[in-house]
Order: C-alpha cells, then structure tokens, then sequence
C-alpha cells in the first residue's frame, strides 16, 4: 500500500532584516519592549585608570574611617538638586 506524500510549498528564505522584524513583533505581542544599555567600556585605557583611580579613593576611605558604605558615596558624588 502506497502512502500519499504531502507536497508543502517551499518557502523562499527570509532575509536576516524579516527574521528579526519577525522576532521584533513577536516579542511586542507579548508585551515586551526592546531596551538598549549603554555602559562604559571597561577596556578603554581612560576609562580604566578612572576605575582605579576610584577604587583607591574608596580603599583610602575604608582604611581612614573603617565606613565602606553610603558615607564614601555622600563624600564623592555631587547629588543633583531636586
């Protein structure tokens, strides 16, 4: 007994920009929004030493007072006025 092989329509392949555009709406349909992050590079020369220069701030204020908490914080960051 020969069994009937279902022919199906070869779709054409979609493009990377369709795919993503497919995933885009498929995640909107499920209520989510894309969401881009931009953080500093770590490997930057300039942005590293600004790290360390930091941290050696924070150490230097750990060993002077003993507080590693909000204190540091209060004493380096200038709070925006409200």
């Amino acid at each position: 007994m020969a069994t009937a092989r279902k022919t199906t329509k070869k779709s054409k392949a979609k493009t990377p920009a369709t795919r993503m555009a497919s995933y885009r709406a498929r995640m909107k349909a499920r209520g989510l929004k894309p969401v881009v992050l931009w953080l500093p590079d770590s490997k930057s020369p300039e942005r590293r030493s600004e790290i360390e220069r930091q941290c050696r701030e924070l150490a230097e204020h750990y060993r002077m007072t003993g507080d590693p908490d909000q204190a540091f914080i209060d004493a380096v960051f200038e709070w925006p006025d409200d």
